[in-house]
């Protein structure tokens, strides 16, 4: 097991110090190059206007939320070359699982609380994991299931057979096509790669692009047709949820090291970040915190590696992150209004390693003892509208408990409205602040210093839209370390 003090390092305000892991840089820098950057954390939560009526989540991006947590699989040959990333020169030769287990997979995402998996059908180097008609460079050249396997296949079959949703991940950057750089040649054959995958393997949970753009193998670049590549996706699976930094329905949330703002919209403004791949100098904090007046419905996934790095390497078989802090990112992201992306990747033989598996089934133990006995339930909760838009929702727990977790929620299906609220506890005959926070959205989790209350109050001080009733939950966590607001990797 990894040591977890990288992950533990806090200043005096509580704000995370970025752990050393190994992100995407040059897909960070295609979209901020040359612009003015601050972090989201600055943005004062008071720079809000009340409106009249703001977005809605659609009925797929609901249930999309509400998933909370999803698996990433970065496979390929890539697994093969003990790189992070393939130039496109890599043989088909090298890829071939002996053991692939699609099915070991799909069991250990839905047994580990993870309903869908995303898997990188190709990434940068161009390798296709199924046996598409547009180039060789594909498992059908490789000695994978004799030339005739097809990993999306096994990997879509697999998720069915166990009720996991599938999606996949497609890059539009490809380091082995020749046609990469010329234009409406390339932006055919990557619309041809595409229809395969959205026709040829039944309903697709999520489309995952990024904005990676880099040379060709005959040194150009490719300006990407991102109205094309959507309108394909809307056509051919309307139920899918597209996701990249710009949409257009779940947004990057700016990094890859699990890490929003604390101050989190699900609402954005669409001119902000038009296409994938924007520059200027608002679009992390954009990214990590949306916008309050925001004029759509678009909420961040956060993403992170189980590992330092995205592929597997047997060498960091001693550097997976543990259930603690798998739990603390879990809080980090879905406690921040955000959906979990948690990258697992298979190994060379095709499988999970034991070291990955066991780190999620732990971490999947810790939430479900958390979260199993709710304090609040029977308790009657009073709402009442203090002003046009302010309200205090307090319960009468009929007993002193002992908590240190607080589950804020709002209902998004009629939209996100809270930009401040408090939390008080009833503690020995009188009020006391417990946390503080901006945003709730689907989820606020605030990790508090022990203490045993017999009330409960939250006060929301400043709303941007039609305040509905806040739904309150309290936890007694059984595990230490406890901070304030939403304190990130304390466990």
């Amino acid at each position: 097991m990894t040591d977890e003090r990288p992950y533990n390092e806090h200043d005096s305000t509580h704000n995370l110090r970025v752990p050393e892991i190994s992100r995407r840089e040059f897909v960070a820098a295609s979209i901020v190059a040359g612009a003015t950057i601050f972090s989201a954390r600055t943005l004062p939560a008071t720079t809000v206007s009340a409106i009249s009526s703001g977005p809605v989540p659609s009925a797929a991006q609901l249930a999309w939320q509400r998933d909370e947590r999803a698996l990433f699989l970065h496979f390929g040959t890539t697994t093969f070359t003990n790189k992070e990333w393939g130039d496109g020169s890599e043989s088909p030769d090298i890829f071939n699982p002996t053991k692939l287990d699609a099915r070991q997979w799909a069991r250990t995402a839905k047994a580990t609380g993870f309903p869908a998996m995303i898997l990188t059908a190709k990434h940068h180097d161009g390798f296709c994991l199924w046996p598409t008609s547009t180039t060789k460079h594909s498992v059908a050249s490789s000695p994978f299931r004799e030339g005739k396997g097809d990993v999306v296949r096994e990997f879509v079959d697999a998720c069915r057979a166990e009720g996991v949703k599938p999606g996949l991940y497609c890059s539009p950057w490809d380091r082995n096509s020749p046609l990469f750089g010329e234009g409406r040649k390339y932006d055919d054959l990557y619309i041809q790669q595409l229809t395969e995958l959205l026709t040829g393997y039944g309903d697709i949970y999520q489309l995952w692009f990024d904005a990676a753009n880099g040379e060709g193998p005959n040194g150009d670049k490719q300006v990407y047709d991102w109205p094309r590549i959507f309108a394909l996706v809307r056509k051919l699976q309307p139920n899918a949820i597209i996701f990249s930094d710009a949409g257009p329905d779940a947004r990057w949330i700016g990094n890859d090291r699990g890490d929003p703002s604390l101050a989190n919209w699900s609402r954005m403004d669409p001119m902000a970040i038009p296409i994938p791949g924007f520059q200027g100098p608002m679009v992390n904090a954009m990214l990590q915190s949306g916008h309050a007046n925001g004029t759509v419905w678009r909420p961040g996934e956060t993403d992170i590696s189980i590992r330092p790095t995205w592929y597997h390497h047997a060498t960091e078989d001693r550097r997976v992150k543990p259930a603690g802090t798998l739990v603390a990112y879990f809080f980090q992201s879905v406690g921040r209004n955000s959906k979990l992306l948690l990258n697992v990747p298979p190994n060379r033989e095709g499988l999970f390693s034991d070291v990955d598996v066991a780190a999620l089934k732990s971490m999947h133990q810790t939430l479900s003892e958390l979260f199993a006995d709710d304090l609040t339930r029977g308790a009657k909760q009073n709402w009442s509208a203090t002003g046009a838009n302010t309200g205090t929702s307090e319960i009468d727990l009929g007993r002193p408990v002992r908590i240190n977790v607080i589950d804020l929620r709002e209902d998004i299906a009629k939209g996100q409205a809270v930009a401040r609220y408090v939390t008080e506890g009833f503690v020995n005959g009188a009020w006391q602040e417990l946390s503080r926070g901006t945003t709730i959205g689907y989820r606020a989790l605030d990790r508090i210093q022990p203490v045993e209350i017999s009330k409960v109050r939250v006060s929301v001080e400043e709303a941007v839209d039609t305040l509905n009733p806040i739904e309150v939950h309290l936890y007694a966590e059984p595990l230490p370390g406890a901070g304030t607001r939403r304190p990130g990797l304390d466990v």
